[in-house]
């Protein structure tokens, strides 16, 4: 049996039309979990009165805690050898699960994958992310891993059907508390990929599928997409912690493999100009005085727009040049970087604030 789990809020308007896709599956022997994560509108209602026509589906309700919070109740409540997982704004072809499971039993593996496509508020199709294969690869974890580096691959546990088993290694199925389990991790965004690789070598080979079975809704306002451009999403500094964690786990685990590592340094570099490129100039200057060199960032973002949030920002970009200055030579040594990688580099090393207002400019010209 597959579980699939829908994390829910404020999606009301949405809601209706990602859970008929599911109940449409052609792959019959499925639980659906929707976990309301405290609703301000009427998501919750709409989850009760699905539950109430349909034995497969069971509705919880939550306090807030964000996506990973509510994806997290859902594997606890799971009782499917496989799990699923599906945005409550976004829909599914009828067969993508009988695909997904399809693949998993001829191939033995524990986990597959399948092809999506994001479709913005207007109704058109947006290019390819992530381009699915023309046919069935398996692809071992190593090799996905460097996809995913290279930006390549794809990591939203939404696409993957995958092992239940997977997400309580190291737990003790039997002590688990709702108040002590954290299989997502919460607090950061771009949680997918953060357990995703931390995960890849239990879960081994990966079977990806041709097709686009998989539809993102695209709208303003969800995640790191923001309508107001002066607005700065905590995903970028989320994505530098996550490279910085990538650069363990190669050391760690492929500390032979040269080309992984270079491959994991390039990633670093990477997601830092990233966050060069995106972070608000306003924000590039200090907010308070009696500052100093030695301050560092906080563990986590405070999610309110107050002086500690721009002080939290401000210590983070700080480090994040001191280290573009320190791996300065490296980066230019690196064979994976392109040529337009170590400019913007070398740019941000010498001058960040200046660089970051002309490239504000250029791009309010095109």
């Amino acid at each position: 049996m597959i579980s699939i789990i829908v994390p829910v809020y404020n999606t009301g308007k949405y809601l209706p039309k990602c859970i008929d896709s599911i109940l449409t599956q052609t792959y019959r022997d499925f639980e659906l979990i929707l976990v309301d994560d405290g609703s301000k509108d009427d998501s919750g209602q709409i989850c009760d009165a699905y539950a109430k026509k349909d034995p497969r589906i069971r509705a919880f309700h939550k306090s807030n805690g964000g996506s990973s919070s509510a994806r997290n109740l859902g594997i606890l409540k799971s009782s499917g050898e496989y799990i699923g997982f599906i945005d409550s704004d976004d829909s599914i072809d009828p067969d993508m699960y009988e695909n997904l499971m399809n693949a998993v039993k001829e191939t033995g593996v524990k986990c597959a994958q399948i092809g999506r496509d994001e479709i913005d508020e207007q109704g058109n199709v947006m290019p390819d992310i992530c381009v699915p294969p023309k046919e069935l690869e398996i692809i071992n974890s190593r090799d996905f891993l460097k996809e995913l580096l290279m930006h390549r691959g794809d990591c939203s546990f939404c696409t993957k059907l995958i092992k239940r088993d997977i997400f309580f290694e190291g737990y003790d199925p039997e002590e688990l508390k709702e108040d002590t389990y954290e299989f997502f991790p919460t607090g950061v965004l771009n949680e997918d990929f953060h357990i995703l690789v931390k995960k890849l070598q239990s879960i081994g080979d990966i079977a990806s599928l041709p097709g686009h079975k998989y539809h993102v809704f695209y709208r303003l306002g969800s995640n790191s997409r923001k309508e107001d451009k002066n607005d700065f999403s905590r995903v970028f500094g989320d994505n530098v912690d996550n490279a910085d964690m990538i650069l363990s786990i190669v050391r760690e685990s492929y500390p032979e493999d040269n080309e992984l590592n270079k491959i994991a340094f390039r990633f670093n570099v990477f997601q830092r100009l990233d966050y060069m490129l995106h972070i608000p100039v306003s924000m590039m200057d200090g907010p308070a005085e009696g500052k100093t060199d030695e301050d560092k960032p906080t563990d986590v973002m405070p999610e309110a727009p107050d002086l500690s949030r721009r002080i939290y920002i401000y210590d983070q970009y700080r480090q994040i040049v001191k280290w573009l200055r320190k791996n300065w030579g490296r980066s230019m040594t690196n064979p994976i970087l392109t040529a337009k990688n170590k400019i913007y580099h070398t740019l941000f090393a010498i001058s960040p604030k200046g660089i970051r207002k002309l490239h504000k400019k250029i791009k309010h010209m095109d």
